[in-house]
C-alpha cells in the first residue's frame, strides 16, 4: 500500500472517530494510533495534519489532538457568532445613521425619503462623458497626490472664494467619509460637540462614531442662536462646532447675513473650530446663495465642507475639506493612515465635468426642477393635511420639515404612510437629544416626475384621517 493510500485510509477511520466524540474530546495519541492501525509515524503525522487543516481537530504540543468545534453544514444553519459579543465588550458603539441616502423603497412606493435627486434630475451623459475623456489620458491611473490633483483643488479653491487656495484643499471621497475624518481629527474621544438643533442625521451618527457626545444649539427663523451658543460653549468647554449654514438639513434655514458673522466671531473666541458643511451650495432654487463662512475666515477657524454627490450623483464620490493651519497638516497625515489618496481616475472625471460649460447648464436645470417640485409638494401638502405645520418653503435643498399634530406619533404615521405607499424620514433622527414635537423630513427630490408628489400628498391626506 502506498504512503498516499495509508494516509486516506488514516484519515477516513479517523472520521469515523471523530463522528461519535464531542467536541473537546482527545484523540488517542500517534503512538497509540501507530500501534492500532499498523502504520508509520510520518503516515499518522500526515493524518493528523490533513484533519487539522480542515478544522476536524486542534493539535495542542505537548497535550495531544482533540476534536474541534463543530462547524454547521455548508448552507444549512446559522453560524454561532456569540463569540463577538466579547472580543468588541468595552469599545464604543454608535447606532447606525438613518438611512437617508437609500434609493430603495417598494414598488409602487412614492420616495418622499432619501437624501439624492432622481436619476433623471442627474447629469447622466456629462458624467459618462466626463469619465471616459478622464480614461484616456496617459496618467489617468497614476498614483494621486495625498491632498488630490492640483487642478480638482484649484477648481474647489475658486468655488470657495476669498483667499482660498489650493494648498488650503483636501479632496475627500465624498461628504460622510469626510464628516468621519474630521471629527476623529479635531476631537478627542469623550468631548462634546455643538451642532443645531434639529440637524444631519448622519453628522450625529459620525460624530457618536468618533466616541464624541452631541450637545444641542437650539435654532430660530434666522438659524442658529449666537447668543445659546456661547453659552453652550461656556457650560461645555467644546472646541467644535458642527453647522449648516445653508439651506440646512432638514428645515432649509438659511443663517442670516448678521448670524454668519456672529458664530464665527462666538466660535473663535472659544478656540474652537467651526465645521461649515456646505452640501447644498450647488441646490439652491433659483436666488443668490451666500457666500461661504469660509471666504471671510482668515485664521483658520472655519472648516469647511463640501460635496459633488449632491448635484451630481451619489456615486462621485468626490468632495473637499477647505482648513488651515496644524489643522490641514493632522488632516494630510490621517489620510496617509485611512487610504493614502482618493482614486485618480475618479479626480479626473470630477475635473472634466467641472470643467465643461455644460456643467454650469446643468447646474441651473436641477435649479429650476427642484423649485418646482419644492412648490409642487408643499402646495399639495397645505391642501391635502392642513393640520400639519411646514416650518418653511425653503429657497434651496431637497427637503420639507414638517411638525405633526400633537398626539402624533412619527412612528405611527410612517407606519401608516408605508400601508399607503409613501416612504417619508423620521424627524426624530435629527435631534441629538429629545425632540420637542413630532417631525417628518418629506423629500421633494427623489420622485419620477411631480405629479408623483402630488398624488404622494393625496395619500397622506388618508394617513392624517387615520392618525
Amino acid at each position: 500500500m502506498s504512503d498516499g493510500s495509508s494516509i486516506e485510509t488514516l484519515v477516513a477511520i479517523l472520521r469515523t472517530e471523530i463522528a461519535r466524540l464531542s467536541p473537546g474530546d482527545r484523540l488517542p495519541s500517534s503512538r497509540d494510533l501507530i500501534t492500532r492501525h499498523g502504520v508509520g509515524p510520518v503516515t499518522v503525522s500526515r493524518a493528523i495534519a490533513l484533519l487539522a487543516a480542515e478544522g476536524a481537530v486542534v493539535t495542542r504540543p505537548g497535550s495531544g489532538t482533540y476534536v474541534a468545534a463543530r462547524r454547521p453544514p455548508a448552507g444549512g444553519g446559522e453560524p454561532d457568532t456569540s463569540w463577538q459579543a466579547v472580543a468588541l465588550a468595552g469599545r464604543p458603539f454608535a447606532p447606525e445613521a438613518p438611512d437617508e441616502q437609500s434609493g430603495t423603497v417598494p414598488v409602487g412606493t412614492i420616495p418622499l425619503s432619501g437624501g439624492y435627486p432622481h436619476e433623471s434630475l442627474q447629469p447622466t451623459r456629462l458624467l459618462g462623458g466626463a469619465l471616459a475623456r478622464a480614461a484616456r489620458r496617459p496618467d489617468a491611473w497614476h498614483r494621486a497626490p495625498a491632498a488630490g490633483l492640483t487642478t480638482l483643488r484649484t477648481i474647489f479653491a475658486r468655488q470657495a472664494g476669498g483667499e482660498v487656495g489650493p494648498d488650503d484643499v483636501l479632496v475627500t471621497g465624498g461628504g460622510q467619509g469626510a464628516l468621519s475624518l474630521l471629527f476623529r481629527a479635531v476631537a478627542a474621544p469623550g468631548s462634546p460637540i455643538l451642532v443645531e438643533s434639529p440637524t444631519y442625521g448622519g453628522a450625529l451618527a459620525a460624530a457618536r462614531s468618533a466616541g464624541l457626545h452631541p450637545v444641542p444649539v437650539p435654532m430660530d427663523d434666522q438659524g442658529l442662536r449666537p447668543d445659546l451658543l456661547a453659552e453652550a460653549f461656556a457650560m461645555t468647554g467644546a472646541r467644535l462646532l458642527y453647522c449648516q449654514p445653508t439651506f440646512h438639513n432638514p428645515t432649509g434655514t438659511v443663517l442670516s447675513g448678521e448670524r454668519r458673522r456672529q458664530i464665527v466671531d462666538v466660535a473663535r473666541a472659544a478656540g474652537a473650530f467651526l465645521i461649515e458643511d456646505d452640501f447644498a451650495r450647488h441646490l439652491g432654487h433659483g436666488r443668490p446663495v451666500p457666500r461661504p463662512l469660509v471666504a471671510d475666515d482668515r485664521d483658520g477657524t472655519v472648516v469647511h465642507l463640501t460635496s459633488l454627490t449632491k448635484p451630481a450623483s451619489p456615486s462621485l464620490r468626490i468632495g473637499a475639506l477647505i482648513a488651515r493651519g496644524p489643522v490641514m497638516r493632522r488632516l494630510l497625515g490621517m489620510r496617509r493612515v485611512d487610504d493614502f489618496f482618493i482614486a485618480r481616475p475618479l479626480q479626473e472625471a470630477a475635473v472634466e465635468l467641472l470643467s465643461t460649460p455644460a456643467w454650469d447648464r446643468h447646474l441651473r436645470a436641477l435649479s429650476a426642477a427642484l423649485h418646482q417640485r419644492c412648490a409642487v409638494l408643499a402646495d399639495a401638502l397645505a391642501r391635502e393635511v392642513p393640520d400639519w405645520t411646514l416650518h418653511r418653503v425653503p429657497a434651496g435643498g431637497l427637503h420639507l420639515w414638517v411638525r405633526l399634530p400633537a398626539g402624533c406619533t412619527e412612528e405611527a404615521v410612517a407606519e401608516a404612510a408605508r400601508a399607503h405607499r409613501v416612504a417619508v424620514n423620521l424627524g426624530h433622527h435629527h435631534f441629538p437629544a429629545e425632540p420637542p414635537a413630532a417631525h417628518l423630513r418629506l423629500g421633494f427630490a427623489a420622485a419620477a416626475e411631480p405629479a408623483e408628489l402630488v398624488e404622494a400628498a393625496a395619500r397622506l391626506r388618508a394617513v392624517a384621517a387615520q392618525a
